[in-house]
């Protein structure tokens, strides 16, 4: 058995995220097959208990707009250049001794994270990009930011484009990890509801503070 969440965008309310966990059967091992099986589960407990319209974001979707909007798949523009998301993550971190490393921004992103494990020395103490220094807390800020970044010109095709009620990442394990494409994108969807998403995607510190501690 695992357990995994299931994110809703919280169109009112003090958050901008419901995050509801569910226990189902976990299919062990890394083939693909065995992965869509797993969310094949978590979204049929999810259905049982009324979330009717699941969607899961990532590249092993079986939805290509769940595909597309997998932070792999994103890009986001940098002082007028268009990178991968994930890359321009990993190359803004900020460690003791290394970093940040703009130049691996037009790196795939699996070429971006390999470089990171590599690179990276100590702990991270911050995140840099454009010149401006970003906190580490709350801990999922900064990358549901640039997450949210990358989207924000693509508003109104998404509002066209997606009709669901939830949205969950398999690969992620609260546990273990803290970024979340799928909360991400809840959040997302509800700065657009509360008319918030531009004030978000240009002001770090307000988006900030809309978010639950992590």
């Amino acid at each position: 058995m695992a357990s995994r969440p299931v994110f809703l965008p919280n169109y009112q309310g003090e958050t901008l995220v419901e995050e509801r966990s569910f226990d189902f059967h976990w299919a062990s091992g890394f083939a693909e097959v065995q992965k869509k099986k797993n969310i094949v589960s978590l979204h049929h407990k999810a259905m049982t208990s009324g979330i009717r319209r699941v969607l899961e974001i990532s590249s092993k979707s079986e939805e290509k707009l769940g595909q597309k909007l997998s932070a792999f798949s994103l890009k986001i523009e940098i002082d007028g250049n268009s990178y991968p998301l994930e890359s321009v993550y990993q190359g803004s971190k900020v460690f003791e001794k290394t970093g940040p490393f703009p130049e691996i921004f037009n790196f795939s992103p699996r070429e971006a994270k390999r470089f990171i494990r590599e690179n990276g020395e100590a702990r991270i103490t911050s995140f840099r990009l454009e010149g401006i220094d970003y906190p580490l807390s709350p801990k999922n800020a900064f990358y549901d930011w640039l997450y949210i970044r990358s989207l924000a010109k693509h508003s109104d095709w998404i509002n066209e484009n997606v009709s669901y009620d939830a949205f969950t990442d398999i690969e992620f394990n609260p546990a273990k990890q803290i970024n979340c494409q799928a909360r991400a994108f809840a959040e997302y969807l509800s700065l657009i509801s509360r008319n918030e998403l531009q004030s978000a995607v240009s002001n770090f510190d307000y988006f900030a503070s809309m978010l639950s501690p992590i």
